[in-house]
């Protein structure tokens, strides 16, 4: 191959070689443009998953409530349906005096769990 031949096949190389390197850039481009939707899709996709999930989870928690509020306002009236029931104003002295309420209930618990279950020795 003489000078001018091989001069020629380098040119048609290098000029291959720039159309080689512009298809590759245009297909960069669009193989970036695709991963950026491709990926916006699966974020998006995953943020309605989890709007999901949350409203599931709030939909729960909110019926839970409700029952535990239900279950608390039947409890609260039931226990003051009883302390009306006693005598001497008991109920009244009582929401006056919680803290001594709530000592002589844990006392009459104690008492009570003593006389239920005699195996059971105080310390002392």
């Amino acid at each position: 191959m003489n000078d001018v031949e091989f001069e020629n096949k380098v040119n048609r190389d290098i000029d291959k070689a720039k159309e080689d390197v512009a298809t590759l850039r245009e297909d960069a481009a669009t193989l970036g443009e695709d991963g950026a939707t491709g990926l916006s899709r699966i974020v998006d996709r995953w943020t309605d998953d989890a709007k999901k999930m949350v409203v599931v989870a709030e939909n729960t928690f909110n019926k839970g409530v409700e029952g535990v509020g239900q279950g608390l306002s039947q409890y609260n009236a039931k226990v003051q349906d009883v302390a009306d029931r006693v005598p001497g104003s008991f109920g009244k002295k009582a929401a006056r005096y919680p803290w001594v309420t709530i000592t002589l209930s844990l006392v009459f618990g104690l008492l009570l769990g003593a006389l239920l279950k005699p195996d059971h020795r105080l310390v002392g």
